[in-house]
């Protein structure tokens, strides 16, 4: 049981078995990957001075690691705290290299990585793999051996890999060209691509078995945006789109349909209870994009459903599908 009365006015579901594909091998993301993404509720806030504690900095994500902490989120399995755009330079380093803001990250990210693992936490970081960031910072085209080095020797334990500024065309190269780069610095790294979401978007048709064997976790819709609306838009893309999406799922690759609301301005407790439910039954990845120091209790609870999140981290790794749409 999953603990509590939902009330699902859109949605259906049950679980069933699907024909799962061969994984980015690995050895990681197993089960969905749990943790806390920036981008949703930070954006690019650049402005430290007017936001000095909503700014895209290493003190954000040094409180949000001892929030996950002290609040015992980490205890439930959110392990991963995950930079998002913004934290770098527009130039390199004269040696290529990329380096982060140094009024917003005046240790570096190395000292940021290291901050994290001391909380028994991983640390996890943004790219694009175009020429830019999609905020229009430094990406990683041409560059694309030199950065999967930087982020191993910084200790990066999971890379989530953008797609602006580049031939959606030539995903189907890039991408798992750097998935090796990654893999060949012998340092564990889960790879979350979202390569799928551009194709599609294009029209075009994804290579699923192809992203399934080189990337740990993709996107393949929009950007979840705060509202209810929103969230129920993603879920009837992933309805129509399941027969396809659905049998890639499985232990190493994942299908994403983005971060959780959970814990922000626009849904209501039970519109919340909503979403965690059925990111539950999509095996989808469970990253928050709040401030954790404002959740409310009743939205503390929710995220730290230990019967709901048992759903989304069995081992089987199956994603449910929608049987019946509620008129």
């Amino acid at each position: 049981m999953l603990g509590y009365k939902i009330k699902i006015r859109v949605w259906l579901c049950i679980l069933v078995a699907c024909k799962i594909s061969s994984a980015l091998n690995n050895g990681l993301a197993l089960t969905p990957p749990m943790g806390w993404l920036a981008w949703q509720r930070f954006r690019c806030t650049i402005d430290c001075e007017t936001f000095p504690d909503e700014c895209v900095s290493e003190k954000l994500f040094m409180t949000t690691a001892d929030l996950l902490v002290s609040e015992g989120y980490d205890k439930v399995g959110y392990k991963y705290v995950v930079i998002d755009d913004c934290w770098m330079t527009h130039n390199r380093t004269a040696d290529g290299k990329l380096q982060a803001d140094e009024k917003r990250f005046p240790h570096g990210i190395k000292a940021l990585a290291d901050y994290v693992h001391s909380k028994g936490l991983k640390f996890g970081i943004y790219e694009s793999v175009g020429t830019k960031s999609c905020e229009g910072y430094a990406g990683i085209k041409g560059y694309e051996k030199i950065d999967a080095q930087t982020f191993a020797e910084w200790g990066v334990d999971y890379v989530k890999l953008d797609g602006c500024y580049t031939d959606e065309r030539k995903m189907d190269t890039n991408f798992p060209q750097f998935g090796k780069y990654l893999n060949e610095t012998g340092r564990p790294m889960i790879y979350s691509c979202c390569w799928p979401f551009y194709q599609e978007g294009k029209g075009m048709q994804v290579n699923y078995t192809l992203v399934s064997q080189s990337c740990n976790l993709w996107r393949n819709y929009g950007d979840i945006q705060e509202s209810y609306d929103s969230l129920i838009d993603v879920l009837d893309n992933f309805a129509v789109k399941q027969d396809i999406w659905a049998q890639y799922a499985g232990p190493g690759h994942w299908n994403d349909p983005d971060m959780l609301l959970i814990g922000n301005f626009a849904l209501s407790h039970e519109q919340s209870q909503t979403q965690m439910a059925l990111w539950a039954i999509l095996a989808a990845p469970l990253f928050m994009s709040n401030k954790l120091s404002t959740v409310q209790p009743n939205f503390k609870k929710i995220l730290q459903n230990t019967d709901v999140i048992g759903i989304n981290q069995d081992k089987l790794g199956i994603q449910g599908k929608r049987v019946y749409k509620v008129a």
